[in-house]
């Protein structure tokens, strides 16, 4: 049991953006069959790709959208597929702050600090969209909501230090950090109904140039987030913009980058995409350490950490000695949405993902995610 859900195993989907959106954020049939792959893939807990809960919070031109009724229809084409493989489906709500594409929404992005301080009225204005949010879900029939409070999105960077250089009531002390964080909680749980489940997913660390989120703060925002009821807690690190290879380690393949770049920017990113590889090494499990930090001040708070998983051994550790109580995967299976099953069947011990990355590469780049190992396409 996951809160009040029933869930076939402890694997999780963890949320990927996929680019298979239309470009005002509505469902296609390719997000409803990778979906199903998945489901059917025998994948415990299917957490959605990352939808924004604002027009002014999406990164990526074919991201999927949950602030506007016309999404519902779309997003319960979801539910329903992944419910007829006996599934199930939670829904990733975020606004990704400063990371929005200025092309993509037409305006300024807004964060915690500097010329992009966002004001108080704006603040409500997030909050309730959360909350609005939270019901299209429902009424989509969702069997819960994951909060992205991580990779350098509107939540996290009013939670790092980093970022939040405010001193109002929302930042200068932990507390008023964390409050955005908190009435988003409250907000969502005051309109979801008591059957479905609230999970948030947080940064262990930010790596950022100077001191944001580190673990122990992050235990001390894992403590908090527990003793709000929520039903679980994702744990991962690194921010999409200014430490990506923190937070997805493996290859960095410069090559492929830079080829999918426009010419006049072509050498300079090779330069700096060169002098970080080797700096980001890749362990299994490379956020469980983190989950260890956590598990103490959590209580019965079921814990999942993503990154680098690959072997099934190595996850039956983390499982039995109880660092963790769910394993969060990405990579492996878009590669592979049927490994689940591999591993049940005994036809596999290990994930065949190598972490070369191409499929994130490929979504900074608005080409669908999947695995192109292979080599992107000509």
């Amino acid at each position: 049991m996951l809160g009040n859900i029933e869930v076939r195993n402890r694997f999780v989907f963890s949320a990927c953006e996929d680019n298979l959106g239309t470009d005002d954020g509505l469902v296609t049939d390719a997000v409803v069959r990778k979906n199903r792959r998945l489901a059917r893939g025998e994948v415990g807990l299917i957490i959605s790709s990352h939808l924004s809960v604002h027009p002014w919070g999406r990164t990526r031109k074919y991201q999927l959208g949950i602030y506007s009724d016309q999404m519902i229809p779309g997003l319960r084409k979801i539910v329903e597929s992944v419910h007829g493989e006996s599934g199930r489906i939670v829904f990733q709500l975020g606004h990704v702050g400063l990371s929005a594409s200025r092309e993509v929404i037409h305006a300024p992005p807004i964060g915690p600090s500097g010329n992009c301080q966002v004001n108080e009225d704006s603040l409500r204005e997030i909050v309730n969209a959360f909350g609005r949010a939270a019901e299209r879900a429902a009424e989509a029939g969702a069997d819960g909501i994951q909060l992205h409070c991580a990779h350098g999105y509107l939540i996290d960077q009013f939670l790092s230090p980093f970022f939040n250089r405010r001193v109002d009531a929302w930042g200068g002390s932990e507390e008023n950090r964390f409050r955005l964080a908190k009435e988003i909680v409250m907000a969502v749980k005051k309109v979801m109904p008591k059957e479905m489940i609230l999970l948030v997913k947080v940064n262990a660390h930010d790596h950022t140039p100077e001191e944001g989120i580190t673990p122990p703060l992050a235990a001390a925002y894992a403590r908090r987030l527990a003793e709000l009821g929520i039903d679980g807690l994702e744990i991962s690190c690194g921010t999409s913009s200014l430490s990506p290879w923190s937070m997805c380690r493996g290859d960095i393949p410069v090559r492929d980058i830079v080829r999918l770049l426009p010419e006049t920017r072509r050498l300079k990113v090779q330069a700096s995409l060169e002098r970080m590889k080797g700096r980001v090494k890749f362990v299994e499990g490379y956020n469980l350490e983190a989950a260890k930090m956590m598990r103490p001040v959590t209580g019965c708070t079921p814990l999942f950490a993503v990154g680098g998983w690959r072997h099934v051994a190595a996850m039956e550790d983390a499982l039995n000695n109880g660092d963790m109580d769910l394993v969060s995967l990405c990579r492996p299976l878009i590669r592979e949405p049927s490994l689940v099953k591999k591993i049940r069947e005994g036809k596999v011990d290990a994930a065949s993902c190598v972490s070369c990355n191409r499929c994130l590469i490929a979504v900074g780049n608005d080409l669908p995610a999947r695995c192109y190992h292979k080599g992107f396409p000509k």
